[in-house]
């Protein structure tokens, strides 16, 4: 590990001013990082990490993408924000290419990716009270989801650890298990208005839809007149080997969410539909001050040209597959890990020992910035731009790590 100290930055004085001045909602680690190059980061005492968490998701570039960083930079000193109440080039423009790759109709653009989801459960319901009458409100949503931590977010998250101490939660809610048909056939009323879904769900462990779970969740909301929203949050924009989670299964939503990996770094969120549900909306039915300005939206602009250019959706479909063999090879070979789940660079491993917050802890004395689901579950969501050579250490490290966990 390399070392490169930052100059002015003690560790110690930022951790402990983080806890005096900061509201206590993280279970942070023991780093300060203050420096990131590619696939890289630097903490405060210069120790250098391969990081494949890349911001939960976000750094598609990994860090300091030269192209991106020319870009906020050129944008920012020629106009950072506007109110929505005037037009701007980069968000339609933006919107436009969002379309294309996508299929749908029109984007709203927000900060975030509860924002996101937020924008997509009014949608449904606005729609469904324009065009089936104001009993259609109901959304059906799967258990272990998460899809953010707002009131209406926190709400459709099927997991009642994150409800606790919120209550009451939005009316109009409910779960059924994931991959489940039956369930959610079941599950459906004169009130339900829309299934809302994680085509992979990745905050409780990455568990991908079946094939066939789907597309009879599809052809379901055909049946009965329902809405079929996707969060693509986490899956969207090329972290499953596709630009999006939906293109595994032959299907199209009529809404999805997106955000994370959309501005390469810089916070924006985009809900996109098909314009018969996205006309639903009008003047003064939902906004956003800060959403869709020029300078996220450039961002977003720009992260969009280089995953073309480099052809980072390419990339993680094969380094994807080779980290997945890796993977199943330790599988196979030593019995550590007992499950491997996952598309593209959106990857699970479930160990045998229970032990994924120590070996994850381990991973971190090593170098390697991993992310531990639970007791067993190990998640790895590296920058788009990853390499074989750089997955091929990481493994050494999760090798060392599981056996150093266990000594």
């Amino acid at each position: 590990m390399s070392v490169e100290r930052r100059p002015g930055v003690d560790s110690r004085s930022v951790m402990e001013m983080d806890s005096a001045y900061v509201m206590h909602t993280f279970r942070r680690q023991p780093l300060v990082l203050v420096r990131g190059e590619g696939a890289r980061v630097w903490d405060a005492d210069g120790r250098e990490y391969l990081d494949f968490l890349a911001g939960i998701a976000v750094n598609g570039l990994g860090h300091a993408h030269p192209r991106l960083v020319e870009s906020i930079q050129n944008q920012a000193g020629k106009l950072m924000h506007v109110s929505n109440l005037y037009y701007i080039p980069e968000q339609p423009l933006l919107a436009k290419k969002l379309v294309e790759l996508s299929g749908l109709g029109k984007a709203f653009f927000c900060n975030s990716g509860a924002e996101a989801n937020e924008t997509a459960i009014k949608l449904a319901r606005k729609w469904s009270y324009k065009n089936q009458g104001e009993d259609k409100y109901q959304i059906i949503t799967a258990l272990q989801s998460f899809h953010g931590r707002t009131m209406g977010a926190i709400t459709a998250t099927g997991q009642p650890k994150y409800h606790k101490g919120f209550a009451p939660m939005l009316p109009g809610f409910k779960y059924v298990p994931y991959n489940d048909i039956s369930a959610l056939e079941e599950a459906v009323d004169a009130n339900t208005a829309a299934i809302m879904l994680e085509p992979i769900q990745g905050e409780s462990g990455v568990h991908p839809a079946s094939l066939e779970y789907m597309r009879r969740v599809r052809e379901l909301c055909d049946a009965k007149g329902l809405l079929l929203i996707l969060d693509e949050v986490q899956t969207g924009l090329g972290r499953t080997g596709e630009w999006f989670g939906f293109l595994h299964y032959g299907i199209k939503p009529d809404i999805i969410s997106l955000a994370k990996t959309l501005g390469g770094g810089f916070p924006i969120g985009a809900c996109v539909a098909s314009n018969r549900v996205a006309d639903a909306f009008e003047p003064g039915d939902h906004a956003s001050t800060f959403g869709g300005n020029p300078l996220a939206c450039c961002a977003a602009l720009t992260t969009l040209q280089v995953m073309e250019d480099e052809d980072l959706i390419g990339n993680a479909k094969r380094v994807g597959a080779y980290f997945k063999s890796a993977l199943e090879s330790i599988k196979s070979k030593t019995g550590a890990i007992t499950d491997v789940r996952g598309l593209g660079l959106m990857l699970g491993a479930e160990l045998a020992g229970g032990n994924a917050q120590q070996v994850a802890a381990e991973c971190l004395k090593r170098g390697l910035i991993i992310n531990p689901i639970g007791l067993d579950v190990i998640r790895f969501l590296p920058p788009l731009i990853i390499g074989e050579v750089d997955v091929d250490k990481a493994v050494k490290i999760l090798q060392d790590s599981i056996a150093g966990s266990t000594a």
